[in-house]
């Protein structure tokens, strides 16, 4: 029996708190989910092999640098981005409309698209919604996101207003751009992205507009751009409940693993977020006990693993004392085994919600999570 391009099941619920699994071909995705960011066709310091056994069901990849380098056509023509990376499953686009706007200098925003100047070499490039789609598809992504404005931190209402309505605009277009090449990419899904900043009144509008061109599912955008918890707390107290309830909703670029447990409490369903691979090349590690920073003094005599909480190979096998050593000595593996541990430590955390919503004791799951990760580690 053929596997569906796209549905989603939920199969428990304690409170807002959500689980259930997305059925895609390339195989399914258990929510709430974290998918690692693969920003280059890699999640960096890791082998897709790798990846997969910390339990990730599904990996994001990046429009704006892959259409920079080596070229969406590029990829295509070598048989898409599975193929390229060595990645079976599911892949998330995201639609490059961020990146635009945080990394390209010499940026132009018209009604069209955004022009912009590559952040490598200089050269101008013109990034529209049916572009987006186009380079999506040539990638051969999973689920494709809408093109999109971020609306910037600390706009005003107006500012958000216009922002928000130009991304309805272009939402309209990546459904129409989208559909126009469906033919080529009869497994794929495509989300919209609710806009609107702090707004409810904005956020409301946004989520009408996008219901009524009808999205597979459903992302909230234009949060963790620097407005704090409580302020991103606040704004996921009634942005979820504004979509489809029977669609997935997905929490872009968030986040710490506090963030992560509060926005489930919400109702959020997928995440994304750099932080799990950033830190550990930075020597940071995400532990049961909080964040610990690898390179402290404390820790060149340790004997103890990163996290005795923790089952993953870096964990069964090396101490805090070599972890130490291998971060302050700036060797290659140091990246790599603090990395995999923390992207295993994220996928953890995914699981024991996962089970603690199946279980109906999701609220003292958070609670508890909350009292041991708010003391930190240091």
């Amino acid at each position: 029996m053929p596997r569906p391009r796209f549905s989603f099941s939920i199969s428990a619920t304690d409170g807002k708190a959500r689980t259930g699994v997305i059925e895609m071909q390339r195989g399914d995705i258990h929510t709430p989910a974290f998918m690692p960011v693969g920003t280059a066709a890699t999640v960096k310091a890791m082998r897709p092999a790798e990846v997969r056994a910390t339990g990730a069901d599904i990996i994001l990849g990046n429009t704006y640098h892959l259409m920079l380098r080596p070229g969406a056509e590029r990829i295509a023509r070598l048989g898409g981005l599975h193929d390229f990376m060595g990645w079976e499953r599911p892949i998330l686009t995201d639609s490059g409309g961020y990146q635009v706007m945080s990394l390209s200098a010499l940026t132009k925003m018209s009604e069209e698209g955004v022009a912009f100047s590559s952040h490598i070499d200089g050269s101008r490039h013109l990034l529209t919604p049916e572009r987006s789609m186009e380079i999506q598809r040539l990638l051969g992504s999973d689920i494709v996101m809408a093109f999109d404005e971020c609306t910037k931190n600390g706009a005003t209402r107006d500012e958000a207003a216009v922002s928000m309505e130009r991304s309805m605009r272009w939402a309209a277009r990546s459904r129409q751009g989208f559909d126009d090449g469906a033919e080529h990419a009869a497994g794929a899904a495509l989300f919209g992205i609710q806009q609107g900043a702090l707004d409810e009144e904005l956020r409301r509008i946004s989520a009408q507009k996008l219901i009524e061109i009808g999205f597979d599912a459903y992302a909230v955008g234009g949060l963790a751009v620097g407005e704090g918890q409580e302020a991103m707390f606040a704004t996921l107290d009634f942005a979820p409940g504004m979509l489809p309830a029977d669609r997935p909703r997905y929490l872009m670029g968030v986040g710490k693993p506090d963030d992560i447990v509060g926005a489930v409490e919400r109702g959020i369903d997928m995440f994304d977020c750099v932080l799990p691979t950033r830190s550990g090349r930075n020597g940071q590690a995400f532990t049961w006990n909080g964040p610990l920073n690898i390179r402290n003094a404390r820790f060149a005599e340790d004997q103890e693993p990163l996290d005795a909480g923790c089952t993953c190979p870096v964990c069964a096998t090396w101490s805090r004392a070599y972890l130490h050593h291998l971060v302050k000595a700036g060797e290659i593996l140091g990246a790599m085994l603090m990395t995999q541990h923390n992207i295993s430590f994220y996928q953890a955390l995914m699981a024991a919600i996962r089970e603690s919503i199946a279980e109906g004791r999701f609220a003292d799951f958070a609670r508890d999570f909350r009292a041991r990760y708010g003391k930190g580690s240091a």
